[in-house]
């Protein structure tokens, strides 16, 4: 300051560069939020594009076989998620071209619901496409929820070796009351409902709740008996072993009716549709959605399904 208390020159100027200096951060730091915030909008848009299905349909203007594949376990979540399945299916018959749908099944079974909803899809496109018929080939495995699904389709075929069946029910889990106890560890279970701790794996079974679970499977087994026979037909043999959930070879199905003869996707294209192009329709889960799967996913999935009661075709 000067004698008269005004700032000198220079006390301007350091006070001019302060105030320069702290518009220009303060510029700065409000470019830096919109670009934040631009960058952030563009991730999530990338992110919902990366989620979203592949869903390009194959532009083909001349006769073909459409093939559908079916892999894995039958659940949300998965490559043989019924959405895909049902989708893929769709895709197919919508073009004009196909002359015959091939579903390409290499599952060991899965989702009781999702392998309904997708055996119901089926019949309904049937219906609806008489002309364009739908074969179901069995890779390594068709079990379970996969074989539930296959005798939706008008023939199956398999490979000699293929296995096929397991026509039943189960529900699994674990027991940890004894190690509870030998632990020393109080298991405080609080429930409104005098059986929702339900086949809890860290209480004691309770007798009624036991047979209320064998009563739930039977049911289940019942509903894919019904539907095995009425997809099957008299092609079926009368024998005992065949609802018990065991599982045979493609040749000894083909002895037993629950397959139509021995082939795969290009032999039926190319013998029985007599379109020896095979187009593949299978719409394929997101690339981000499958790298979170790859990436620890099904392993949390697993460690989860270990400690609980689980409900599945077998």
């Amino acid at each position: 300051m000067n004698d008269d208390g005004h700032p000198t020159a220079w006390e301007r100027g350091v006070l001019e560069r302060l105030l320069r200096d702290t518009l220009i951060e303060q510029r700065r730091a409000r470019r830096w939020r919109i670009f934040s915030r631009l960058l952030t909008v563009i991730l999530v848009l990338a992110v919902l594009g990366l989620l979203s299905t592949d869903v390009t349909v194959p532009q083909v203007t001349s006769r073909h076989t459409a093939l559908v594949q079916l892999n894995g376990i039958i659940a949300p979540g998965t490559d043989a998620d019924a959405d895909l399945v049902i989708e893929s299916l769709r895709a197919a018959y919508d073009n004009t071209h196909v002359a015959g749908v091939v579903l390409r099944i290499d599952s060991p079974g899965g989702s009781p619901v999702q392998a309904g909803r997708i055996n119901d899809e089926i019949q309904r496109l049937r219906k609806l496409h008489p002309n364009v018929p739908l074969h179901a080939v069995i890779d390594d495995i068709c079990a379970s929820g996969g074989y539930y699904v296959a005798v939706a389709a008008e023939r199956i075929y398999a490979d000699k070796a293929s296995v096929v069946g397991s026509i039943g029910v189960l529900m699994n889990g674990f027991g940890f009351v004894e190690a509870l106890d030998k632990l020393g560890v109080e298991r405080r279970l609080l429930t409104a409902g005098a059986h929702k701790g339900f086949l809890d794996p860290f209480s004691p079974q309770h007798p009624e709740d036991v047979a209320h679970a064998r009563a739930l499977l039977a049911s289940i087994h019942g509903q894919f008996i019904e539907v095995v026979k009425q997809g099957r037909g008299e092609r079926l043999k009368d024998d005992p072993r065949l609802f018990s959930g065991l599982v045979w070879t493609g040749a000894q199905g083909i002895e037993l009716g629950l397959v139509d003869a021995l082939g795969d996707a290009d032999s039926v294209a190319r013998e029985v549709f007599k379109a020896d192009k095979l187009v593949d329709y299978t719409v394929q889960p997101a690339y981000f959605e499958k790298l979170i799967r790859s990436a620890g996913g099904e392993a949390a999935s697993a460690l989860v399904k270990s400690l609980s009661t689980t409900l599945r075709w077998r």
